[in-house]
């Protein structure tokens, strides 16, 4: 197989598409026969996935991962920055916590030289191995105040002399300005590896826009290889939080409601995707107390700052509206920090997360947690409440949580327990991608009247919408083009 250059998807701002095209190119690449592999030198989620060897990247790059057929690992995403405040950040280097940053620490420091190296590594390691490299940058590729600290757009595709497409969604509007102001702010060394632009999300018909593209293209002399439509019919797993804003907020009384609690620090909200692909299924985040009471199943997420987060639901009055739900009768389940959240403390004597060092919990399960400075990260087998039909998860917290009496959620295959059962109607686990699992979906919809069959196999549904998502490309985009500009000499 011919030896092609690495691919390097860059936006005009967050949020363009970058991440899902990046998949697509990954099913693109698989499919017509090539061997290849996601690449992000640097991202800054909540949303992350064990890999399985027992390491933490962000979702997109796993995502990616699955879409080109191979399994994840870190030199994939070396370097994770995880939000614990607003000013501050957990940086997680190959997988593990490497260090507590302010902004202005990360970004004014020397540490940038060493994370240039270590980025740089992850990639010539990944493109010894893989054929193409997909990669994918973050932002604005033309920040231009953070050029000399950059370590994951155009200096990492300088590095790996990569073809680089420009993306920008013209949804937002501004779509010329954008692309003519990005290319503008590169040096000509830089601007030399742009091969083409992309332009996503576009509504209306695309012959309105070809008099557009012939300008644009005359006006910066670099093709347009795609414009791309709007779509809602194709799924691909979001990775930023931004896509949470345009999540559901609302219930639907026409089926069964359940509610996330959208804690100010929420993580991996990907957790629900699958819940919100069954039919009869209204899944919503809720932000008031209101949507408690409208909501039939209530689910708290993790967290990236449990302590604080479960400070600002006592201060909303969202606590009171899901202890008031519980003993209603209503169904209340936690997940990671929402299940530390659920128990009857939680202390934190290290200060891994907060300068508060006890607080009291929900008080719906008779569990204890205690923050500790070991971060656990990996993937699991489990059987879900005795069921002998195993089950997919991972798991990635900090905390150690303890029972005041033995009756664990499920067991790991292999040995081990996780999580507490209270009840049918209230029980909490440190399992991730637990709802990816039909036997759990079941379970937690069984008292309800759902009247269409439920969606069975979510890895072979993912796969699906990855096909989909490549036909979907190869209509809009000129691969052909593409092609020819990234066959290596």
């Amino acid at each position: 197989m011919q030896k092609l250059r690495p691919v390097f998807f860059g936006g005009t701002a967050s949020d363009v598409g970058k991440s899902v095209i990046a998949a697509g190119f990954c099913r693109i690449f698989k499919q017509d026969g090539y061997a290849p592999a996601p690449f992000k030198a640097q991202n800054m989620s909540l949303n992350s996935f064990a890999t399985p060897d027992g390491f933490e990247i962000g979702r997109a790059q796993a995502v990616q991962a699955d879409a080109a057929g191979i399994p994840s690992c870190t030199d994939m995403n070396p370097v994770l920055l995880k939000p614990n405040s607003y000013n501050s950040s957990q940086i997680v280097l190959h997988g593990k916590p490497w260090q507590n940053q302010s902004a202005y620490e990360y970004f004014e420091g020397n540490g940038h030289i060493f994370l240039f190296k270590e980025v740089t590594d992850a990639f010539n390691r990944l493109a010894l191995k893989y054929n193409p490299v997909v990669m994918e940058g973050a932002g604005s590729i033309a920040e231009i105040n953070l050029k000399r600290r950059d370590i994951v757009n155009m200096r990492m595709a300088m590095h790996a002399g990569a073809a680089v497409y420009l993306i920008s969604d013209i949804e937002r509007g501004g779509v010329f300005a954008n692309i003519y102001g990005t290319l503008a702010l590169l040096t000509p060394e830089e601007r030399s590896l742009v091969k083409g632009v992309i332009i996503n999300k576009f509504q209306g018909d695309l012959r309105l826009f070809d008099e557009g593209r012939k300008m644009l293209e005359d006006l910066i002399k670099i093709p347009v290889v795609g414009v791309l439509p709007m779509f809602s019919d194709i799924y691909i797993e979001q990775e930023d939080s931004v896509a949470l804003s345009k999540k559901n907020h609302s219930n639907d009384i026409q089926k069964v409601n359940i509610a996330v609690v959208a804690v100010s620090r929420l993580s991996n909200f990907t957790d629900f995707d699958f819940l919100e692909k069954q039919p009869g299924v209204n899944v919503f985040f809720a932000q008031k107390p209101a949507d408690i009471i409208q909501s039939d199943i209530i689910i708290l997420p993790g967290s990236k700052n449990t302590i604080a987060d479960l400070l600002e639901i006592k201060q909303s009055g969202l606590a009171d509206a899901i202890i008031m739900a519980h003993r209603t009768g209503k169904t209340v389940v936690g997940i990671c920090g929402g299940y530390q959240m659920m128990g009857l403390t939680i202390d934190d004597p290290l200060h891994v997360e907060s300068d508060t060092e006890h607080i009291e919990g929900l008080g719906l399960l008779p569990v204890k947690t205690v923050m500790t400075a070991q971060k656990t990260t990996r993937q699991c087998t489990f059987y879900f409440k005795g069921s002998k039909v195993p089950c997919k998860g991972y798991e990635i917290h900090m905390g150690e949580t303890s029972a005041q009496n033995d009756s664990p959620l499920a067991s790991f295959k292999g040995g081990g327990r996780d999580g507490h059962y209270l009840n049918d109607k209230c029980w909490g686990t440190y399992i991730h991608g637990i709802f990816d699992n039909p036997e759990v979906i079941k379970n937690l919809l069984g008292p309800f009247q759902v009247y269409e069959p439920l969606i069975e196999d979510f890895a072979q549904f993912k796969d699906e919408q990855f096909n989909k998502l490549a036909a979907f490309l190869r209509k809009y985009i000129d691969l052909e083009l593409i092609y020819q500009q990234i066959k290596a000499e």
